[in-house]
């Protein structure tokens, strides 16, 4: 089991603000920082998804976070075009990888793919 993991980003404030309004459908809110190197994602005092300043910055990451239901990821797609993102996948089933699969993909900044997903029926 996962505790926690990162991306490496070019540009913490620009990235922070992104992940700020992406992620917010989601539950997950700012926990902890790190002075001008880092910031920690989750919920309930635990962060579990991080972002830190790096140079050189590597992208093509791929993160997929849980949605409780498939507006959620509708929301989280929304809200981080809306924040600056880039398209990679507007929500809908991906029944390539099994027939309730209800995802949204959208590029971060730095380029890493970011997705929502709901495994539940409709």
């Amino acid at each position: 089991m996962l505790d926690h993991f990162s991306v490496n980003v070019s540009d913490l404030a620009h990235s922070r603000a992104f992940y700020e309004k992406a992620l917010a459908p989601l539950g997950m809110t700012v926990q902890m920082e790190v002075a001008d190197f880092a910031v920690g994602f989750g919920q309930g005092g635990k962060p579990y998804f991080w972002i830190g300043r790096r140079d050189p910055v590597t992208s093509g990451a791929h993160v997929a976070f849980t949605a409780g239901d498939r507006a959620t990821v509708d929301a989280f797609h929304a809200a981080a075009l809306a924040a600056g993102g880039a398209d990679n996948g507007a929500p809908g089933l991906r029944p390539h990888y099994h027939p309730n699969y209800w995802g949204a993909f959208v590029f971060d900044p730095d380029g890493n793919n970011v997705e929502a997903v709901c495994h539940s029926p409709g």
